[in-house]
């Protein structure tokens, strides 16, 4: 699995009084886009090719990434019109051969092992696992409930808890798992809201594992200005 689709496609408009001239995940770090910690980490774990896909303001990731990035191929899907997650995850699946593909959040940094996550999939037999992180966050991160090997039961823990498992916008996927969905790609639609949900009610098995890496979300003002601290120097 050499492969990683990056969904930089969104709006950005809780970062947008910071970082106004950018799509978020171009948001600036020690004078560098976020963009690029994001992609070095993974090229890092040997990711060789990266599907960017993308829509606000797509002009300057593609204009500053061209057609390599290091050691990477980097190639485009691009949203003539929003597609929310979930589409922006169907229209990068068009130009994917392989069996396997990471996905990542294009605003979200987690140190997970590759390696690790890979062989947890393929003892659970799965053909879509999550990477969890732990958190007290339970506002502002929806909490995971899981069976005690990693079968993901419920999207939205229905236990009354002060802490969890929360997903880390880190996934292996088998693109042909997407095929109990039977997705449009002209279609807005959330991965996380949509996607996810109905692969479970259509019959899919999703899986995950906790990883103890560390965890930063740029969603926010106050967690954009963390990250300076948290991401690789």
């Amino acid at each position: 699995m050499t492969t990683a689709i990056i969904l930089a496609g969104g709006l950005g408009t809780r970062l947008r009084e910071e970082v106004p001239d950018v799509p978020k995940p171009m948001a600036p770090i020690n004078g560098r886009p976020f963009l690029e910690y994001l992609m070095d980490y993974w090229i890092g774990q040997g990711i060789e090719r990266f599907i960017l896909s993308i829509g606000y303001k797509s002009q300057i990731i593609s204009e500053h990434f061209g057609g390599c990035y290091k050691s990477s191929v980097v190639s485009y899907a691009i949203e003539e019109s929003p597609l929310g997650t979930g589409g922006g995850l169907l229209l990068a699946l068009e130009q994917v051969t392989s069996k396997k593909v990471l996905l990542l959040n294009g605003d979200t940094f987690f140190e997970v092992n590759i390696n690790s996550l890979y062989k947890f999939h393929l003892k659970s037999n799965s053909k879509w696992t999550l990477a969890f992180f732990r958190t007290d966050e339970i506002k502002r991160y929806m909490l995971i409930n899981i069976s005690p090997k990693g079968e993901i039961l419920s999207l939205n823990s229905p236990e009354l808890v002060s802490s969890g498992l929360a997903n880390g916008g880190v996934y292996l996927i088998e693109p042909s798992a997407l095929d109990l969905l039977g997705g449009k790609i002209q279609e807005n639609t959330s991965l996380e809201n949509q996607l996810l949900p109905n692969y479970i009610s259509n019959g899919g098995k999703l899986f995950g594992q906790e990883c103890k890496g560390k965890f930063i979300d740029i969603g926010l003002p106050e967690d954009y200005f963390k990250a300076s601290d948290i991401l690789p120097k």
